[in-house]
């Protein structure tokens, strides 16, 4: 199959957001399906709702890549955001580094978080018509100043610092090959990879929602995204995003 992801690279030495960069240039143009457009300097990185990403200049990876998904029916728009993953978990393992998802997908290290991804698509009908794929990455960070939590870098885990060319066209590599996977619509690959790698999945930890704090193990996701947590009483209870805080 012809390489999609990292097929064509433009890169911008200063920007206010990747993501805002391409979505704003898919109004008025066509840009080439698995763009990726990597920023030195991203000045309001964005996160999921109204979270931002911090990156210090020149020291990670944060970049977004234009996909035309147009195979992929609306109710499994979540798949995207596992393979994407999944991409990004195969290029830490490969280090190697063990990693996992954190649903719905940020990418932690031990109780780290290494990166964040942002997807937003655009639908037509009952197709998805283009996805903008943020990817904020940790490399090479060795100081965090912003009240993010829980903030870290590959290089803070392995004392290593990493070329970032380098390191782009690994990724891409690994990203393409799992949306690949997606094109041939191997969900049931994804799903269990997914779920395998899922943050706390099986173990009973602390959870709050709008009731209250509460003890649960998490069961799965199911077909549109929604985390199932089992509580101690054996109700099952389906979370969309912001509805349930890990503690």
């Amino acid at each position: 199959m012809n390489r999609i992801i990292g097929s064509a690279i433009q890169h911008i030495s200063s920007i206010d957001s990747t993501n805002n960069y391409a979505a704003t240039q898919l109004l008025t143009k066509s840009l080439s399906d698995g763009l990726v457009i990597v920023a030195y300097s991203q000045n309001v990185g964005r996160g999921q709702g109204q979270n931002k990403w911090e990156s210090e200049p020149g020291k990670n990876l944060t970049f977004s890549i234009v996909l035309y998904p147009e195979f992929l029916e609306i109710p499994n728009q979540f798949k995207l955001s596992k393979v994407i993953s999944l991409g990004v978990l195969d290029f830490l393992n490969s280090l190697p580094i063990k990693a996992c998802v954190k649903w719905p997908n940020d990418i932690y290290l031990g109780t780290g978080k290494v990166a964040g991804i942002l997807i937003e698509n655009s639908i037509r009908g009952s197709k998805l018509c283009s996805a903008v794929v943020g990817i904020g990455l940790n490399i090479n960070q060795q100081i965090f100043t912003s009240n993010a939590p829980n903030p870290v870098s590959i290089s803070q885990v392995t004392g290593i610092i990493y070329p970032l060319e380098e390191a782009l066209a690994q990724l891409c590599g690994f990203l393409d090959a799992r949306y690949q996977q997606l094109i041939q619509k191997d969900f049931g690959s994804i799903d269990i990879d997914y779920l395998a790698n899922l943050y706390r999945c099986g173990i009973w930890s602390d959870y709050s929602d709008q009731e209250g704090d509460f003890e649960g193990r998490i069961m799965g996701v199911d077909a549109i995204g929604q985390l199932e947590i089992e509580k101690r009483n054996g109700e099952i209870v389906k979370y969309q995003f912001k509805e349930v805080v890990f503690k």
